[in-house]
């Protein structure tokens, strides 16, 4: 799957996604500070899903018209220990693979998804 991890994103998840044979560009790396609307832009254009742990992406991806080819994963789940940090999220995306076209909420004991425009 194509991911678009935000600059706030674990770089241990990013490398753990990497290793489980995802392709995975990371803001943080790629191009820091960019605005929120660039990284949906980058997001639509090349058909990823944004990880991200900022809840302003939530009313963005609505106003933007994300296509079904993109989607967000907002996770609201505490940080895992040091560590553990890139195998546990890794493992909470991992789950599921049908991330593209929708708005999901990724929390301790459920995921909330709802389908974009």
């Amino acid at each position: 799957m194509r991911f678009l991890a935000n600059e706030n994103f674990p770089g241990e998840a990013v490398a753990a996604l990497q290793s489980d044979g995802h392709d995975v560009a990371w803001v943080r790396t790629a191009a820091p500070g960019s605005k929120d609307d660039d990284i949906l832009s980058w997001a639509t254009r090349d058909g990823r899903v944004l990880l991200t742990f900022d809840k302003d992406f939530g009313e963005l991806a609505w106003r933007f018209g994300l296509p079904a080819t993109c989607g967000v994963v907002l996770l609201r789940l505490p940080m895992p220990e040091p560590g553990k940090v890139g195998a546990v999220l890794a493992a909470r995306i991992g789950e599921r693979s049908d991330w593209p076209g929708h708005f999901s909420v990724i929390e301790p004991t459920r995921v909330r998804m709802r389908v974009l425009r």
